[in-house]
């Protein structure tokens, strides 16, 4: 029985195919091969289907899903899939610094301060155009401006200094914002550290195409020039994430 990935799967064949031969090849192996690519195809149709559902239920009404979602009753405006991820990241990156743009109400830098708490070190930095957060707790930082400005970059590179920090973008998801993002705040995170881009599900991945180009366009941008930041599928294996491919983790200085 092959195993894998959909790539995987294609290169083990073709690995058979030499060892085998064509026809012990066609006898022994095609059919499980077969099988094992529709059951890929089939999960990666259901995962899809899902993931536009959960989304979408977002906007029934009365609303349901993530636009519910709320910590210490303040909300947070995400999937709680990928707040797991992240208390997991926290806990083996401990880093000292956290700097999130886009605070809307504050749940999330709320969520996140409080895993600082329980950690026993660690600030948040947010950073948002409009002055708008719930959330109140010592470990939180505001910024209000936009994370782009260069005197709101600077204050920031400012207070983080030489710290390691694990940055969120989650402001404006147009592609050319979050590509000046990617540039103003990856020098931040550390050898080993993530630096996560949010919401690259929209514009048909697979949610959102009225959106326009967006995060995972400026992702695959960003990737394309700097080689010292991978994407960690790993930070996917729960199959329902809004950070498709936004997971960043750096690999060198």
């Amino acid at each position: 029985m092959l195993r894998g990935s959909f790539a995987q799967n294609v290169r083990q064949a073709r690995e058979l195919l030499r060892e085998k031969g064509l026809w012990s090849f066609i006898r022994e192996d095609v059919r499980n091969w077969l099988d094992r690519l529709a059951v890929q195809w089939r999960t990666g149709h259901h995962i899809r289907g899902f993931h536009r559902l959960y989304y979408h239920a977002a906007y029934n009404d009365p609303p349901q899903t993530w636009k519910t979602c709320s910590w210490l009753g303040v909300p947070a405006l995400k999937c709680p899939l990928d707040l797991f991820v992240y208390q997991e990241i926290l806990w083996t990156m401990r880093p000292a610094v956290i700097v999130e743009t886009g605070t809307a109400a504050g749940g999330s830098a709320l969520y996140l301060a409080s895993l600082c708490d329980l950690l026993g070190q660690g600030e948040v930095i947010t950073v948002d155009i409009v002055d708008a957060c719930q959330a109140q707790h010592p470990r939180i930082t505001r910024i209000i401006g936009s994370s782009t400005d260069p005197a709101v970059v600077a204050q920031v590179h400012e207070r983080v200094a030489d710290r390691p920090a694990l940055v969120i973008l989650d402001s404006d998801h147009a592609r050319d914002h979050v590509l000046d993002e990617l540039a103003a705040y990856s020098t931040l995170v550390p050898v080993g550290g993530y630096l996560i881009v949010e919401d690259s599900n929209i514009h048909g991945h697979p949610v959102g195409w009225q959106y326009g180009p967006g995060p995972t366009e400026a992702i695959r941008e960003f990737l394309r020039k700097h080689d010292d930041f991978v994407i960690d599928r790993h930070c996917e294996r729960h199959l329902l994430t809004f950070n498709p491919g936004g997971y960043l983790r750096r690999v060198r200085g």
